[in-house]
């Protein structure tokens, strides 16, 4: 069993994607650092939609790189960042099929807050899943806590 993680980005302008590219990478590096992490991915839909998956040894685990380090700091960009962003966690084998991943988001996901929200986000609407690139995996770091 695993505590799986999925999160769903809407960008809202394209002056934003240097410094998301920049804070993605550093918070998907600690990910891979960090205790309990099992796997992950990074995935591009394409209309500026971004998806992460991450599965983890525990809640706690997760909510432990959640609230440290680049990913605590990033975390309050997002709502200026973001038209639409939502998250949604559940206990299960780690999950890599991105079509399971989207049917558990518009089922479960919850909304994230975003000051300037599209309709789709306020009424917790998602369009289907298009892959635009094969997704970036996030490798656990050997050197990674325990």
């Amino acid at each position: 069993m695993a505590f799986n993680s999925i999160t769903r980005l809407r960008l809202r302008s394209v002056f934003t994607l240097p410094a998301f590219f920049r804070d993605a990478q550093a918070s998907s590096l600690q990910a891979g650092r960090s205790a309990g992490f099992i796997s992950g991915a990074l995935l591009l839909e394409g209309r500026m939609v971004f998806w992460t998956r991450t599965a983890w040894v525990s809640e706690d685990a997760m909510k432990a790189y959640r609230d440290s380090a680049v990913h605590r700091g990033v975390m309050p960009k997002l709502m200026d960042w973001c038209d639409e962003a939502s998250v949604a966690h559940w206990e299960g084998e780690p999950v890599s099929d991105w079509d399971a991943i989207y049917a558990r988001m518009a089922s479960e996901g919850r909304s994230s807050r975003v000051r300037r929200p599209t309709a789709a986000h306020t009424a917790k609407q998602f369009s289907p899943l298009k892959r635009w690139v094969p997704e970036q995996p996030i490798m656990p770091s050997p050197s990674r806590g325990s």
